[in-house]
């Protein structure tokens, strides 16, 4: 946690040193730290941690190293790895890390446990705000992140859609927003095909969550989030493997949820739309079959090749229904091909838009603010294979390549109105702990995409205040 400096109690002195800074900061040091330093084999390396006894047996400093000024891929999260390591007790920065907000940001989310079916006890070590440092804005940031990690974690049998349309609702009521929910068969009615037919075979019945905030007048921003709470693979059933996380195929909606808490806190002067189609891809007599044919909210009617790539027609549903209003941004989110992970691995999700500005900022702010991301083309020669032998338009491609290219050009059949639309291809999760990113659970584009709305329609659009950044770095997208 972070606390005000003017506690009763003296903080412990955190140094980061680097190769370079570390002959100066050793000579600052008390002799018997540097000798004490010395005999431990203490070198300034990424990561590496020291604790320098105090004169009456206690932690009198910490040396924490950290990579150079110019390092390639320096990780700005990397000051986060004290919060695991380091003993309870009041700490503060001495000198500065290479981003203070992102430090403290990444000391917040490394504290995270899911403690819904497990009590947590344990003291963690508290940090003092570093210099310059908004600590309400960092406090807010890790607490949405961490109110989707805990959708995400929390297991199928609890999150399903009833559980996730309360989490949704509760937020919704929090900020006192308009929502409304369709259910089961009142999505037929309000032509919402494709989302009953993936979700008709579950025990709880497919649902769409619908919510509005801010101004009618402003700027419109809609967040559509994939909210499958179990994945089995329909009839097309996953392998054992494969199946194993499937709780976290609803981590689009935990993401739009996160993302949106942060946005209606901070009040922007955007009307924002949330919708999250909300189903359970089960199997039952009910099951949607390979061959079979749905019409779709757009007119399209679709052949399904592969129940298990359910995610894109609920999405599908979503995006025509959100583009009728034209928003000025249109982003879904979703946990949706494993192509994109055999891409681009865990930690860094793709993302697709026809908006090459737009594509350019949200790159350069993934990077600035540690949410890193990496645009893919939206291929136009692959888009022919798509299309339908006996519909309009089939669900898969048929073929083993480009898959996560193939699911983005399927949803972009579904947007013409959009001022702007971009699709991310999240993961949700982290395999290995890493500074700042427990195990688990991970909420990833939110804290880019909250920057990116705050910089276009804030009251002083294009300031982003968590961190000074660079209005001329640039990234190949």
């Amino acid at each position: 946690m972070l606390v005000s400096c003017k506690s009763d109690s003296e903080p412990i002195d955190i140094l980061f040193v680097t190769k370079e800074s570390w002959p100066d900061i050793s000579s600052t040091l008390p002799a018997t730290g540097r000798t004490f330093a010395e005999a431990c084999g203490f070198e300034p390396k990424p990561g590496r941690l020291q604790i320098l006894p105090g004169p009456e047996g206690g932690i009198g400093a910490v040396l924490f190293g950290l990579e150079s000024e110019t390092a390639p891929g320096r990780d700005l999260f990397l000051p986060g790895q004290l919060e695991a390591d380091l003993p309870p007790h009041l700490y503060r920065f001495v000198n500065q890390p290479h981003d203070p907000a992102l430090a403290a940001l990444s000391w917040l989310l490394s504290a995270y446990r899911f403690g819904r079916n497990k009590t947590r006890t344990s003291e963690r070590p508290r940090l003092c705000v570093p210099e310059g440092v908004d600590p309400a804005r960092i406090e807010r940031i890790a607490e949405a992140v961490n109110l989707g990690r805990d959708l995400i974690n929390t297991p199928a049998n609890e999150m399903d859609p009833d559980g996730l349309e309360v989490a949704a609702l509760e937020l919704a009521a929090r900020s006192h927003a308009q929502a409304e929910v369709f259910r089961g068969e009142e999505l037929l009615e309000k032509n919402l095909p494709l989302i009953f037919a993936v979700g008709r075979a579950a025990e709880k019945p497919p649902r769409l969550v619908d919510f509005r905030f801010g101004p009618e007048s402003a700027p419109k921003v809609t967040l559509i989030g994939k909210g499958v709470c179990f994945d089995s693979g329909g009839l097309n059933i996953k392998s054992e493997s494969a199946m194993g996380l499937m709780k976290k195929d609803m981590g689009g909606a935990a993401t739009a949820l996160a993302l949106a808490a942060l946005l209606m806190q901070a009040a922007l002067p955007v009307r924002l739309r949330v919708l999250l189609p909300i189903v359970e891809n089960a199997i039952s007599a009910k099951a949607m079959r390979p061959g079979d044919i749905y019409p779709s909210r757009k007119g399209l009617r679709i052949e399904i090749g592969n129940t298990d790539a359910e995610g894109r027609l609920i999405l599908a549903d979503a995006l025509a229904l959100a583009d009728e209003e034209a928003p000025d941004l249109l982003i879904d989110l979703a946990t949706l091909t494993g192509a994109a992970r055999v891409a681009l691995g865990p930690d860094l999700p793709p993302f697709y838009t026809m908006d090459d500005t737009l594509a350019a900022e949200i790159a350069r702010l993934g990077l600035a603010v540690a949410d890193p991301v990496w645009r893919l083309p939206l291929w136009e020669p692959y888009d022919r294979l798509l299309d339908g032998k006996i519909a309009d338009l089939n669900n898969v491609s048929g073929g083993s390549h480009a898959g996560s290219i193939t699911a983005a050009l399927f949803l972009r059949r579904f947007v013409a109105l959009a001022k702007s639309w971009v699709h991310f291809d999240i993961f949700a999760w982290t395999p290995k702990a890493r500074p700042g990113r427990p195990e688990g659970a991970e909420i990833q584009a939110a804290r880019l995409l909250y920057e990116l709305i705050e910089a276009r329609y804030g009251t002083e659009a294009g300031q982003v205040s968590i961190l000074t950044i660079p209005q001329e770095s640039t990234v190949t997208v």
